[in-house]
């Protein structure tokens, strides 16, 4: 009788213990990456230049490439930078004298930063 007793009280201890210790609800979190892409234009020298991605016009700086650290990361501004849908874009880029320095047809990937050597 004395051991059910003590049983009986270790249970309902050990279940009150137990209710007290968790967490308190259920979280849920989304993640993944954005669906955005990027394109920046680099050559030797910065200087203006009118791009025109699928008929949308914008007014860009170019970055300046240094070729002993071609693998470096290009610093993302407004100036210098285009956001994206992924997908295929047809590419125009003229200099600030109106000569048409680049024509192309790209395929860009969700999350990826295009670097684009004039």
């Amino acid at each position: 009788m004395f051991c059910m007793k003590r049983l009986l009280f270790i249970m309902i201890l050990g279940i009150t213990l137990l209710s007290l210790n968790s967490c308190g609800g259920v979280y849920s979190i989304a993640s993944g990456k954005a669906d955005v892409a990027e394109i920046s234009f680099v050559d030797e020298d910065v200087y203006g230049i009118s791009v025109i991605v699928d008929d949308n016009s914008y007014q860009l700086k170019t970055v300046k490439d240094k070729v002993y650290r071609r693998d470096r990361k290009i610093r993302k501004t407004v100036e210098n930078t285009i956001s994206l849908a992924p997908g295929q874009h047809q590419i125009i880029v003229t200099n600030e004298e109106g000569v048409r320095i680049y024509e192309y047809k790209i395929f860009i990937s969700a999350n990826e930063h295009k670097i684009i050597k004039l």
